[in-house]
């Protein structure tokens, strides 16, 4: 395993004084993690450095063909003060499989979570103690090759960068409004809709900018070929519970294999629900809607955890589910998942690893 060298700032920063106005994404901590992939050396040169800005060719290949992957997840403080994080390594599993995807080349898992350890530990200080609050980790690779060519590269930055966020549902965990997205597609089989790469989410702007216009949160996707059988929604796997039985799209090469996705599957089926995983088409949620038997739908990801839905538009036919509340389901899912989380329930599952 590479030795990790550490470079600790000068210059620390003030951290936020008030954790209620921390917002998402736009602040940073005081050290990063970077290491380089040379042709023939490999991974090599792990360090803990100073954030700050690094240098790229104008000609670098991430900036012209788009070869890049990433992961989120998060740090959380429990109440004895102690830092944790959740299901970390499946992150680094997924991340490697987008590595595949990518042709970029792959990385040791166990030296992956070590890394990030030790970069969580110098900043344990920025860990938000606010109820909710957490800090955010956002692993990636790009290629920098300065070369305007198309081939898979042969130069590698890999970096975690680190961002104390607020909490997502600072008002209380209110059902959010979807809208399926009938033109655009996001993803087909065969493509890159499983991996978490930069590319995706340039696709999906669209549909949101859509989705925006008409006052809706977010964007349900729809299969690339018939745009008929549901995928997910843009930053978020999504649930719908019929009848009482908790149905979500089928990992089918085209849908991100999410992380908070695997552990609501899991919950779920731990208290006795029936899941199933399945392809679902658009018109048999509607005709289960009218039918009354539309009882939940939720979306899970890193930022919500759970996300329920209390407004689903289909072309002009707007469903209201569950009177636009959250349902039992869903509140059941995101007290779990939160409790283990932030330490408050016993991780029967064995998905913490503390820091």
């Amino acid at each position: 395993m590479l030795d990790i060298k550490i470079e600790r700032t000068s210059a620390p920063k003030e951290k936020p004084a008030d954790e209620t106005k921390l917002g998402f994404g736009h602040i940073f901590t005081d050290h990063m993690f970077i290491m380089n992939y040379d042709a023939g050396q490999g991974w090599h040169d792990a360090r803990i450095v100073p954030y700050g800005e690094i240098s790229l060719s104008p000609a670098a290949m991430c900036l012209h063909y788009g070869q890049e992957i990433f992961e989120g997840l998060k740090a959380y403080r429990t109440a004895d003060g102690s830092v944790q994080l959740f299901r970390p390594q499946e992150n680094f599993k997924r991340m490697n499989n987008s590595a595949k995807r990518m042709v970029i080349p792959e990385i040791d898992e166990e030296f992956m979570l070590e890394a990030l350890k030790k970069l969580v530990d110098i900043e344990r200080d920025w860990v938000p103690h606010t109820e909710g609050a957490s800090l955010y980790i956002r692993p990636f690779i790009i290629s920098v090759d300065p070369y305007v060519g198309v081939k898979p590269a042969d130069h590698y930055l890999f970096m975690i960068i680190l961002s104390p966020s607020g909490a997502y549902y600072a008002g209380g965990l209110n059902p959010v409004k979807i809208y399926v997205e009938k033109n655009y597609v996001r993803a087909v089989r065969g493509g890159t809709g499983f991996a978490k790469t930069a590319a995706n989410y340039a696709i999906s702007l669209i549909g949101q900018e859509v989705a925006d216009e008409q006052h809706y949160d977010q964007v349900l996707w729809l299969d690339g070929v018939e745009q008929k059988y549901i995928e997910e929604v843009g930053s978020m796997n999504i649930f719908f519970v019929i009848d009482g039985e908790v149905v979500t799209p089928q990992l089918t090469g085209s849908v991100l294999p999410g992380i908070t996705r695997k552990s609501a599957i899991e919950i779920c089926r731990k208290k006795g629900y029936k899941v199933t995983e399945r392809r679902i088409s658009i018109d048999e949620v509607a005709a289960a809607y009218d039918e009354g038997k539309l009882d939940e739908v939720f979306g899970t990801g890193t930022a919500a955890v759970i996300s329920p839905v209390g407004n689903l538009k289909w072309g002009d036919k707007v469903m209201e589910i569950n009177g636009n509340k959250i349902g039992p389901v869903s509140q059941m899912l995101y007290d779990t998942m939160t409790g283990i989380q932030w330490g408050k329930l016993p991780d029967e599952f064995g998905w913490i690893v503390e820091v």
